[in-house]
């Protein structure tokens, strides 16, 4: 494999990333790269035709977002005290694997680490697997870490 000079590892602040983040350091302390940590907001769950008032989702994302900010906080601080160069960045809602893909092919990343969840054959076939789309859409090899 050639030199890794900037890499992303996606996360959604889940034990099941941890794996993966861990292999993102190792690989990143090795390779004297940057790390980019990368967390794509969800889509806020709306049940049935249930009606919210537009402040109401505005306060709801805005929770959503600074929760997301800490949990990134504390990720790129233990990157950091594990010696390497990282920087985290909290994107909004959209299609996951989209969003990740395009976000490694901004940065010219060569290299993307993420976790799988390992769900079950019914979940895969009804929601589909957010690494398996990274993996066809990405601009770089995709490493995959099984979660646990």
């Amino acid at each position: 494999m050639a030199r890794i000079r900037r890499s992303v590892h996606p996360t959604d602040f889940s034990p099941a990333s941890g794996p993966a983040l861990r292999k993102a350091l190792e690989l990143a302390k090795d390779n004297a790269a940057t790390l980019l940590i990368l967390h794509v907001l969800p889509a806020l769950p709306v049940v049935g035709d249930a009606y919210i008032a537009p402040t109401a989702y505005d306060e709801m994302l805005n929770a959503q977002r600074a929760q997301a900010e800490r949990s990134m906080e504390r990720l790129v601080k233990r990157a950091r005290a594990a010696g390497v160069r990282a920087t985290g960045t909290v994107l909004d809602s959209g299609a996951v694997a989209d969003q990740i893909a395009r976000f490694a092919k901004r940065q010219r990343a060569d290299l993307i680490v993420m976790g799988t969840h390992g769900h079950g054959i019914l979940a895969r076939a009804l929601l589909g697997s957010v690494a398996e789309r990274v993996i066809n859409r990405a601009p770089c090899p995709v490493m995959t870490v099984k979660g646990r």
